[in-house]
C-alpha cells in the first residue's frame, strides 16, 4: 500500500513540474517597467532631446538641483544645458537575447564661461546573453534597489558625479538560480573602469569594482537580500610618487584587497584606495505595492566584518522606501537617516598604538584626489573631502495629480567637518519638481523646479529650473 502511495505521488509531482506549476529555473525574466518601449516584438531606436535653464540667487545654484544629475548640471547660479542623443532601449526581456545602448551628448554653458563645455553622459552599449551581461562604455552602474529618484544617495556609487568609463561582465539584475524554483536569485559582476579626469594628483587612475548578492523569497511575500560591494582607486601615475603600479600583478593585489607596490602606505596596508559597503534589506509585497528596508554601510578598515560587527558600526544609511499603483497622488515615498560621524573613532594611531579609527571616508593619502570624478563625490553627496563627518535626515515623495507628475524632497543635514578640521554647519534643503507631457504642444514635456537651501553650510539659496523635453520614435527592426 505504502508502494503504491509512493508511485502515485511520485506521478502526480511528475505531472505537476510537466504543466509548468514548478520551474526548476525560472527564466526568461519578467518585463521591466520602461518608459521607452512597450512592443517585445520588435528593436526600436529612439531620438531624446532636453534642454534646461537655471536661474539662481547669490552665487550657486540650490544643492538638490545636481545631487542625483550623474554630474551633468552646473554649480553656478545662471547655467544651461543641451542634450541631445539617441537611444536603443533593452525590449525583448523574455528572450535569451537582448541589447541596448544609448550616446547621449551634453552641452553646459555656465556664468564666467564663454563657451561652455561639452561631455557624454552616456555612451554604452549593452548585450545581455541569456542570463550574463556585459557593458562597455558610459553608464552608470547597475543597481537593483531602491528607487533612484528618492534616495539621498547610495554610499558607493550615487548618481552625483559623471558615469566612469568601464567594461562589465555578470549579472547586473537579480536572477533565479538553477534548481531552487526561483525562491534564491543572485547577481554579481567584475568591473574595470578608467578615470578619464586626469586631476592635479594622480592621472589615469584605474577602477575596479566587484560585487555580489543573494535574495531569498522569490514570489513569497517576504524577501531578504545581502549585497557585498568592493571598490578600489588603483594604478596612473602620481606627480609626487610617480608610476603606482599598472600592471597584472598590482591588479591581483587589489583584487584581493592586499599590500603591495613601492610605497610605505601601500606596504602596511592595501595597494590602491579600498571601499567596502554591504547591504541588508527586507522587501514586503502585494499585490500592486512593496514596502523595502534597508540597511547601507561603508568601511575603509581591515578586516572585514560583516554589519554591525564593524569598527564603524554606527556609521551608514538606514531608509524605508514605499510605493503603490492603487493611488496616483502619492505613489512613491522615502524616508532616509545617514550618519558618517564616528568613522572608527577619532585616533588613528597615538602613541604607538594603532586605533584604526579617523577614517577620513573617501579620502586616501596618495590618490589625494579622494573617491570623486570631475570634483564630484562618486559616494554620497552628502560628504566632501573637507566635510565628510555627516548626519542627515531625507525625505521624498512623487505621485501623479491630475496628469502632472511631481517629486518632493527634504533634506536636513549637520555637518561636522573632520577630525582634524572639526567644524559645525547645517543645511536645510527643500525642492519641488513638477512636469507635464503635453500632446498638443509636439508631445513635449514640461518641467519645473523650485528649490531652496536654509543654512550655513552652503549658503543660502533660491533658484528655478525649467527643462523642455522631447522624445520620439525613429525606427524599429
Amino acid at each position: 500500500m505504502n508502494r503504491v502511495r509512493n508511485i502515485l505521488l511520485v506521478g502526480l509531482l511528475a505531472m505537476t513540474m510537466s504543466a509548468g506549476a514548478w520551474d526548476w529555473w525560472p527564466l526568461p525574466y519578467t518585463p521591466s517597467e520602461s518608459t521607452w518601449h512597450t512592443d517585445t516584438s520588435h528593436d526600436s531606436l529612439f531620438y531624446y532631446g532636453e534642454v534646461n535653464a537655471v536661474a539662481s540667487t547669490r552665487q550657486a545654484a540650490p544643492y538638490l538641483f545636481d545631487f542625483d544629475q550623474l554630474g551633468g548640471r552646473s554649480a553656478e547660479a545662471f547655467s544651461g544645458e543641451l542634450t541631445l542623443g539617441i537611444i536603443k532601449p533593452a525590449t525583448r526581456p523574455n528572450r535569451w537575447f537582448d541589447y541596448d545602448g544609448a550616446a547621449l551628448l551634453s552641452g553646459v554653458l555656465q556664468s564666467g564661461d564663454e563657451l561652455g563645455n561639452g561631455y557624454f553622459k552616456e555612451l554604452y552599449g549593452h548585450v545581455r546573453l541569456f542570463c550574463i551581461d556585459v557593458t562597455v562604455g558610459i553608464h552608470e552602474m547597475p543597481w537593483d534597489h531602491g528607487d533612484l529618484e528618492l534616495t539621498s544617495g547610495n554610499l558607493l556609487f550615487s548618481r552625483h558625479a559623471h558615469p566612469i568609463p568601464r567594461v562589465t561582465i555578470g549579472i547586473d539584475h537579480y536572477t533565479p538560480f538553477p534548481g531552487l524554483y526561483g525562491y534564491f536569485e543572485i547577481r554579481g559582476g567584475l568591473t574595470h573602469g578608467w578615470f578619464g579626469d586626469d586631476n592635479q594628483y594622480v592621472k589615469n587612475t584605474l577602477l575596479h569594482h566587484k560585487f555580489l548578492g543573494g535574495r531569498i523569497g522569490g514570489k513569497l511575500p517576504v524577501n531578504i537580500t545581502y549585497e557585498f560591494h568592493h571598490a578600489a582607486q588603483w594604478g596612473g601615475t602620481s606627480k609626487e610618487y610617480g608610476n603606482l603600479g599598472n600592471d597584472w600583478r598590482s591588479f591581483c593585489n587589489v583584487f584581493r584587497g592586499t599590500s603591495g607596490g613601492g610605497l610605505n602606505n601601500e606596504i602596511y596596508n592595501a595597494q590602491g584606495n579600498h571601499l567596502i559597503s554591504q547591504l541588508l534589506s527586507l522587501t514586503v509585497k502585494g499585490k500592486g505595492w512593496h514596502v523595502d528596508m534597508y540597511w547601507q554601510n561603508l568601511n575603509e578598515d581591515k578586516p572585514i566584518s560583516f554589519m554591525g560587527c564593524t569598527p564603524n558600526a554606527e556609521d551608514g544609511l538606514w531608509g524605508i522606501h514605499a510605493e503603490q499603483n492603487y493611488w496616483p497622488f502619492i505613489s512613491g515615498m522615502t524616508l532616509e537617516f545617514v550618519n558618517t560621524t564616528d568613522q572608527s573613532g577619532p585616533f588613528h594611531d597615538r602613541d604607538g598604538l594603532v586605533f584604526g579609527g579617523n577614517d577620513g571616508y573617501y579620502t586616501n593619502s596618495i590618490y589625494k584626489q579622494g573617491w570623486t570624478y570631475f570634483g564630484s563625490t562618486i559616494g554620497s553627496p552628502l560628504c566632501t573631502q573637507d566635510n565628510s563627518r555627516v548626519m542627515a535626515w531625507f525625505m521624498g515623495l512623487k505621485g501623479d495629480v491630475y496628469g502632472f507628475k511631481y517629486r518632493f524632497i527634504a533634506q536636513h543635514s549637520r555637518h561636522h567637518g573632520t577630525y582634524a578640521h572639526p567644524q559645525k554647519s547645517h543645511n536645510t534643503a527643500l525642492m519641488l519638481e513638477v512636469t507635464k507631457h503635453v500632446p498638443q504642444a509636439w508631445g513635449l514635456d514640461f518641467s519645473a523646479a523650485i528649490a531652496t537651501d536654509l543654512g550655513n553650510y552652503i549658503g543660502k539659496h533660491v533658484g528655478l529650473m525649467v527643462t523642455i523635453s522631447k522624445r520620439g520614435f525613429i525606427t524599429h527592426w
